[in-house]
């Protein structure tokens, strides 16, 4: 019976660590909403400190768009967000905090602007 050296040892941990990851891969994803689509966020409309936000899927998308499909507005006005490759969202203007989801850019968004007006972020 040949020894365990390290090598051998550390290559099985990798080979155990690769097949479990590839386990957790192939789990099925939870079932989601009618029209909804997988990884979207879910669309939202609620009253947060006075203001009005609201959240839905792009119906049309261009290069500039970065929230991968998802439009946020804030009192009507568009705030511009961005998923990362991580998940979180960041948006024009809370920019260095990323959150979990658009709905908590908007409320984060809400809440630097401290009751100032959203104003349009330029395209071009």
């Amino acid at each position: 019976m040949p020894e365990l050296s390290r090598r051998r040892a550390l290559t099985a941990a990798a080979a155990l660590a690769a097949a479990s990851g590839a386990a957790t891969l192939a789990a099925p994803a939870p079932a989601r909403a009618a029209g909804h689509h997988p990884g979207s966020p879910a669309p939202f409309d609620e009253v947060y400190k006075g203001r009005r936000i609201q959240g839905r899927a792009r119906s049309g998308g261009g290069h500039h768009d970065h929230g991968a499909g998802y439009a946020v507005f804030v009192d009507g006005a568009e705030l511009h967000v961005m998923r990362n490759a991580d998940g979180t969202w960041i948006s024009v203007v809370s920019h260095y905090d990323p959150v979990t989801t658009p709905r908590a850019a908007a409320r984060a968004a809400v809440d630097e602007l401290q009751g100032a007006a959203l104003l349009p972020f330029p395209t071009k």
